[in-house]
């Protein structure tokens, strides 16, 4: 199973001039809809007078989820080229925004494709392309009574604690490697409830946990 992917570390900037006209695009690292939305309502505050505000993304490792918007511009002009270029640097997990302030001069189609494929390229040669791990979020509901088997056993296991919450009942948030979650959940069950991980499979459930999915970051 693949589950790792190239994306950016944190927000970049690219910007290209042509003619007058300036075009800033602006790159994010992002894992939801909600995410690009957010960015691109926060561009949009930070240059209101910018005649466009072209945008595409890309989310996932299926090539399937992705949006273009030429913004007021030419078909295919604007938000085409940006997504070409989240796809040329093998990226995912990318939002790219790119404002333009028009300099009085007509680019014609492919002065436009330029501009936007060359801000957006910067924005990347700029930025701090990594290599991330795909996880899966669990969240682990228990009873305070096997509490410090179940922090023991997720400690033992080097598994990254996202979150916790220590109310009536114990909740713990925890990513496990999406390759490796199938084997995690095992040793997980095994070192909770003490029975030996060769007869994990026969248990359906261990007495006073819950495991539940979330979420795939």
């Amino acid at each position: 199973m693949k589950d790792t992917y190239k994306t950016i570390s944190e927000e970049s900037i690219g910007e290209f001039k042509d003619r007058g006209s300036k075009f800033i695009a602006y790159a994010y690292p992002i894992y939801t809809e909600e995410d690009w939305q957010n960015c691109l309502i926060e561009v949009k505050k930070i240059h209101p007078k910018g005649r466009h505000h072209c945008y595409a993304y890309r989310l996932g490792l299926d090539k399937n989820n992705f949006r273009a918007n030429d913004d007021g511009e030419p078909s295919g002009t604007a938000g085409r080229p940006i997504l070409g270029q989240i796809d040329s640097f093998e990226l995912t997990n990318v939002f790219v925004v790119v404002v333009r302030y028009f300099g009085g001069t007509l680019l014609g189609t492919s002065g436009l494709i330029n501009a936007y494929r060359e801000s957006t390229s910067i924005a990347f040669q700029n930025a701090d392309i990594i290599e991330k791990t795909l996880e899966d979020i669990y969240r682990l509901t228990f009873d305070y009574s096997i509490m410090s088997d179940v922090m023991n056993t997720v400690k033992k296991l080097n598994l990254e604690m996202v979150r916790q919450d220590f109310g009536n009942i114990g909740i713990l948030e925890i990513a496990i490697r999406q390759s490796e979650v199938k084997e995690m959940i095992r040793q997980l069950k095994s070192g909770i409830s003490k029975i030996r991980i060769e007869e994990i499979d026969e248990v359906q459930k261990v007495a006073g946990l819950d495991i539940k999915f979330l979420e795939t970051r």
